[in-house]
């Protein structure tokens, strides 16, 4: 299984992290030249690869974590994400849900991504929060997950373990996606919740 970031501010340095705490190797890219951020890919570990959009693309995993403006000219680096999981990072505060055509803010993200599967999720942390150990006090830091496809959301949710978050299922983006999605002016009623799970 491979992995990428697509973005590399805040929220993608902060899933850098996590991969590297746990020695997987992750692709970072984001539309500038690889060479322009592969001293800060280096200075977080050796398992961060810096690469180009249309190499870093080739990955089983694609973590989303552009601006939500951003995320059709990622869409366009492939002309089909079949056999693909993305992951969308991303939150649409500011952006009116009429552009959105009503539908909640991942079902749009979804429809550019053309045949991949996509999974909403850790995109509820605020990156100092996300950028932090998830373990704290002998227990692990929720992620939440939404996604129409069970076994995407299955496969994410095995990630979110190994890269030591405790993952919990919301259903699919229509139910659960509501709950952690921004649009407009308003925030799903779990966005910014920072919530530990303990195992017993």
């Amino acid at each position: 299984m491979s992995y990428a970031i697509i973005g590399f501010g805040k929220i993608g340095h902060a899933f850098a992290k996590a991969f590297a705490r746990n020695s997987i190797e992750v692709s970072v890219a984001t539309t500038c030249d690889p060479e322009n951020f592969a001293s800060d890919a280096a200075a977080i570990g050796p398992e961060i690869i810096p690469k180009k959009l249309a190499d870093a693309v080739k990955a089983d995993i694609i973590f989303l974590a552009v601006r939500f403006e951003s995320h059709p000219d990622v869409a366009k680096a492939l002309p089909t994400w079949q056999g693909k999981t993305i992951v969308d990072v991303t939150n649409a505060y500011g952006v009116p849900s009429e552009k959105l055509g009503g539908q909640p803010s991942s079902k749009f993200v979804a429809q550019a991504f053309t045949g991949g599967r996509l999974v909403k999720g850790f995109n509820h942390l605020v990156a100092a929060v996300l950028d932090q150990d998830p373990t704290v006090h002998g227990g692990r830091r929720v992620v939440f997950l939404a996604s129409d496809d069970d076994g995407a959301a299955a496969e994410i949710g095995a990630l979110a373990e190994n890269l030591g978050f405790a993952p919990i299922k919301l259903g699919g983006l229509s139910e659960g996606g509501l709950l952690v999605q921004a649009r407009g002016n308003s925030w799903g009623q779990l966005i910014f919740k920072d919530l530990v799970k303990f195992d017993g």
